[in-house]
C-alpha cells in the first residue's frame, strides 16, 4: 500500500496493539523475512544412500550454523525459525526441504550487518551437503518504528484522561532504550516485535501505542493471551483505544502548530 500511493495523501497515522502492558509506544525491531529452500537428490535410505544427497541434512547444518552465530549477536540482533517442509518419507533421503526463518534488529542499518551472515549460514548448508539453495524475500523488509513524539503525547494525554495507566514518557527515537518491559520480576526483558507499520512510520507521522489487557502473565501469540482478548476487560480496552485515537485525531485538528506542521508534510 505504501509504494502503491496509499498513504500519499495521509497526514498521519495510529494503530493499537493488545499486550500484557500498557505503553505509548510499541517497541519494533527492522526485520527480513526469509525462505530458504534446499534441493538434493533422493534415494532409498537404507538400500542406496550412497546416492543421495540429503536436503534435510543441509537445513540442520544452517539451524545449526545460526545457533552459533547467536554468541556474536549484538543485544537487539534476533534470529528463529521453523521447517516448513523436512522431507516425505523416514526411508527416502529427503531430496527437498525448506524453512521460512525471521531475522530481526535495531534498524534497517543493523539489519544490513547481520542478515548476510544469516544467509551465509544458508549457504553452508548448501556446501556441506552438496545441495542446491535458494534464498529470498517473503515480503518487503520492515523498518524500525520511528514514533512520533508530539503524537504520542497527546494520546498519551487522552489515554491517561480514560483512565489507562501508562509508565512514565520517554523521548522516543530509533533506538530507544526505554521500552517496555516484560518477563519475570527476577528476570525483566524488553518488549519487542517488528510491523510493517513501521515502514509507514517513516514516510508519515505514526503512533502504535500498546493496549494492557489483563492476561493474567500470558504474553502475546500464546493460546491463553488469546482468550483473554475477547473477555469484557480487554473490549474496553479496544474501546479505551479506539476512543484515545478519536481524541488525537481532534487533538491533531484544532492544535494550531500541530496541524500546521502536519499539513507542511514531510
Amino acid at each position: 500500500m505504501l509504494e502503491r500511493g496509499a498513504f500519499a495523501d495521509v497526514s498521519a497515522a495510529m494503530m493499537v496493539h493488545p499486550a500484557p502492558v500498557e505503553a505509548d509506544h510499541m517497541p519494533c525491531l527492522a526485520v527480513a523475512n526469509l525462505d530458504v529452500h534446499y534441493t538434493g537428490r533422493e534415494a532409498h535410505a537404507s538400500a542406496f544412500p550412497e546416492r543421495g544427497i540429503n536436503a534435510a541434512d543441509a537445513l540442520t547444518v544452517a539451524q545449526v550454523a545460526i545457533g552459533l552465530l547467536r554468541q556474536h549477536f549484538s543485544h537487539s540482533d534476533q534470529a528463529h525459525g521453523i521447517v516448513i517442509k523436512g522431507g516425505d518419507a523416514p526411508n527416502v533421503v529427503p531430496a527437498h526441504t525448506s524453512g521460512r526463518f525471521l531475522v530481526r534488529a535495531a534498524d534497517l542499518e543493523a539489519l544490513g550487518r547481520i542478515e548476510p551472515r544469516i544467509r551465509a549460514c544458508f549457504e553452508a548448508g548448501a556446501v556441506a551437503t552438496g545441495c542446491q539453495v535458494e534464498v529470498g524475500l517473503v515480503s518487503p523488509r520492515y523498518s524500525q518504528f520511528e514514533p512520533d513524539q508530539a503524537i504520542t503525547n497527546a494520546y498519551r494525554r487522552n489515554a491517561e484522561a480514560l483512565g489507562r495507566s501508562l509508565p512514565g514518557p520517554a523521548n522516543l527515537t530509533s533506538t530507544d532504550t526505554a521500552r517496555p518491559m516484560v518477563g519475570s520480576s527476577d528476570n525483566p526483558r524488553p518488549l519487542a516485535g517488528s510491523t510493517d507499520m513501521a515502514n509507514v512510520s517513516l514516510a508519515i507521522p505514526s503512533i502504535h501505542p500498546m493496549l494492557g489487557i489483563d492476561s493474567g502473565g500470558a504474553t502475546n501469540h500464546q493460546p491463553k493471551f488469546a482468550a483473554a482478548c475477547v473477555t469484557a476487560s480487554a473490549d474496553r480496552a479496544v474501546v479505551d483505544g479506539a476512543m484515545a485515537m478519536a481524541w488525537t485525531t481532534l487533538d491533531l485538528a484544532t492544535d494550531p502548530d500541530l496541524r500546521s506542521r502536519l499539513l507542511s508534510g514531510p
